[in-house]
């Protein structure tokens, strides 16, 4: 396995590793959030969207920004069309997964980044767009959008969780359990002291199901976060040890690493099962709010509010 991922990695261009983990999907969420709080400073602060989405429905056409920002304005119509067609960008990466042998641009995790990040920029442009004004189908195709976003982050919770390839390829059980192994040794070539070495397995011991208790999705859902504290207790007591910092800082990242590994391998059966659910559930809700948009256009169009009418 370890050879499978290193020639992944050259080919790639990135640093090898044994699996997919969290931070590789961090620089959507950074540059969605970022794109977000441009947008919102924009339009909250220099076109006064701020006054004008607090003014009272009943006064709010008497306002000055109304003619730009009300759903059928100038600016308001353009956040509109560009929401709608980022969330229809979105559907490229269900394209990508469907056709991996297809010659594409990029790899199956960069098209997941930029489903994620057409996932959040696009709805909050469609909420200004909206003008914060829910009724009729407008109501249902927003609230049907924000619901196919919030299950979006319960999947992307899911996926991380699965261990990959960089390329995004799902290593099998016994690949697992192979960089389970080759990550003790890493750690045993350090030679740490024994009582470190002691304290180390009982923190990996406490992090997983013992063999009389079978993993719970509460341990699914929030074990990860109490690896994360426990592991900076293990990093307080074993920094007050004589072993030398550039030797401790390297084998705890390890420590770590395989920490989180045995706990994935531990969760992998249910974490699969209910990412199978998650797709049962999320896909239906995806192309339910793809046909309300889609009724949503056809009628602005049909009443004369696009472009040109």
């Amino acid at each position: 396995m370890a050879e499978r991922v290193r020639i992944a990695a050259t080919a790639e261009g990135a640093k090898p590793s044994a699996w997919f983990p969290m931070r590789a999907l961090s620089g959507s969420l950074l540059l969605a959030t970022l794109a977000i709080v441009v947008a919102a400073s924009v339009i909250l602060g220099a076109l006064d969207g701020w006054g004008y989405y607090t003014t009272p429905l009943r006064v709010r056409g008497y306002s000055r920004p109304h003619a730009m920002l009300r759903p059928s304005g100038s600016l308001g119509h353009v956040l509109g069309v560009a929401g709608g067609v980022l969330m229809l960008a979105m559907q490229l990466y269900t394209v990508r997964k469907k056709r991996p042998k297809a010659r594409w641009p990029g790899s199956l995790p960069f098209w997941l980044e930029f489903h994620i990040f057409c996932g959040l920029l696009g709805p909050a442009l469609i909420t200004f767009h909206t003008s914060f004004k829910f009724n009729g189908v407008v109501a249902v195709a927003y609230w049907s959008m924000a619901l196919v976003m919030a299950s979006g982050f319960v999947g992307r919770y899911l996926f991380v969780r699965i261990p990959k390839t960089i390329r995004g390829t799902e290593l099998t059980l016994e690949e697992l359990v192979e960089r389970s192994r080759d990550l003790r040794q890493e750690v045993v070539a350090y030679e740490l002291p024994v009582p470190l070495l002691r304290h180390i397995e009982a923190f990996e011991a406490s992090e997983l199901p013992s063999w009389a208790q079978a993993p719970t999705w509460r341990g699914l859902l929030f074990g990860e976060l109490a690896l994360r504290l426990h592991f900076a207790s293990l990093r307080r007591v074993v920094r007050r040890s004589e072993v030398a910092p550039e030797v401790l800082h390297p084998a705890l990242s390890i420590v770590h690493e395989r920490a989180l590994l045995l706990r994935r391998i531990a969760y992998l059966k249910k974490t699969r099962k209910l990412f199978d659910l998650w797709h049962v559930l999320h896909k239906p809700l995806a192309y339910l709010m793809l046909m309300i948009v889609a009724v949503h256009i056809a009628t602005t169009i049909y009443f004369g509010y696009a472009y040109g009418r």
